[in-house]
């Protein structure tokens, strides 16, 4: 690939079901070109997130899905190679939202911080330090609550978010259980990360598990999955019990509704009866709390109170398996791609 030249990974068709290599196609195009108050940026660490696959689909969300023939979405650690922009100059790191390709021009003013090379490691931007973490972050601060002595119930617990918010509720002074799929997992939520139990939502008696590992109830459920983890979850909450709602990621490759009776009733009747509060939330609804989270997280991470685990792959090329991959639950902590040195 000579220097004028990038490569991108697009949406080439809509998933049906779960997304296959197909669904991608790999380009090469024109070196872009700034315009005044723009910046060209060279993208060195992208990050891949469960929620790019709403993107792939067509109709509402909170978002508008990725056309066809779009660059995939994503966050990136970019290194700026030239700036029209004031406040940017070239060789700054800054985190930006520049998709799933080498290079990128964007406006200025849509670069979300500056990063120090010297600091922590710049890729903690796009996991720990950045949108999961934050994630994490706001929706216990804000929807969650957890209280000194509650139970905090975490599903993905061995993901970024998932490990963050058990991590964040142990500092807050709650019990915390976390559920993962596997051993390996399982062993690296609770001897790693500190959780006070971990179960491993495989295990066919994990309904009877839960129950026992939470004797008190459960005060905070942090939802990234759905299920059959949901299922177990749902008659083990306490009056008054939150429900940050995050994810759903056992039901984002449905094709329709799921089999079985009508349970929206009983689901109805238990937020009525037991009081919950359950509230679906996207990490920006809360971001006047980002610069918080930015000197928090910051310390927290410098005197190793709070732990992360990476799964990084080389090569932009290699984005659409990770990706295809991180669905099925391949992925051992924050999935990332490394695009260049």
């Amino acid at each position: 690939m000579t220097s004028d030249r990038i490569t991108r990974i697009v949406l080439a068709s809509r998933p049906e079901g779960a997304p296959t290599a197909d669904d991608f196609r790999i380009e090469h195009a024109p070196m872009p070109t700034p315009r005044h108050g723009q910046v060209l940026l060279r993208n060195r660490w992208l990050s891949l997130d469960p929620y790019m696959r709403g993107r792939m689909n067509a109709g509402r969300s909170y978002v508008p899905p990725i056309e066809i023939d779009g660059v995939m979405d994503g966050g990136t650690v970019s290194e700026v190679v030239q700036s029209l922009h004031p406040a940017w100059a070239p060789g700054d790191l800054v985190l930006a939202h520049a998709g799933w390709q080498s290079h990128a021009v964007v406006d200025g003013e849509s670069l979300r911080r500056k990063l120090d090379p010297s600091g922590l490691p710049p890729q903690t931007a796009l996991g720990v330090h950045g949108m999961p973490g934050f994630t994490a972050y706001a929706g216990l601060h804000e929807i969650g609550r957890p209280q000194h002595g509650e139970t905090v119930v975490v599903a993905a617990a061995s993901g970024p978010v998932g490990a963050t918010v058990g991590q964040i509720a142990r500092l807050r002074g709650a019990r915390v259980v976390g559920i993962a799929g596997g051993p390996d997992k399982v062993a690296h939520v609770e001897t790693d990360l500190g959780f006070d139990v971990a179960l491993d939502h495989r295990a066919e008696d994990f309904a009877e598990q839960l129950a026992a590992a939470c004797p008190d109830g459960i005060d905070v459920y942090f939802e990234n999955v759905g299920g059959k983890v949901f299922d177990a979850v749902l008659p083990l909450l306490n009056d008054f019990a939150r429900i940050p709602v995050c994810g759903l990621v056992a039901h984002y490759n449905a094709t329709g509704p799921a089999p079985g009776p009508d349970r929206v009733p009983q689901l109805m009747s238990l937020i009525l009866t037991r009081h919950l509060t359950v509230r679906g939330f996207i990490q920006h609804d809360f971001i006047a709390l980002y610069p918080e989270f930015v000197r928090e997280m910051g310390q927290w991470l410098r005197d190793g109170r709070i732990r992360y685990r990476e799964d990084v792959v080389e090569g932009l090329e290699r984005a659409p398996e990770a990706f295809i991959g991180m669905l099925e639950g391949k992925n051992f902590g924050k999935l990332l791609v490394k695009i260049a040195d």
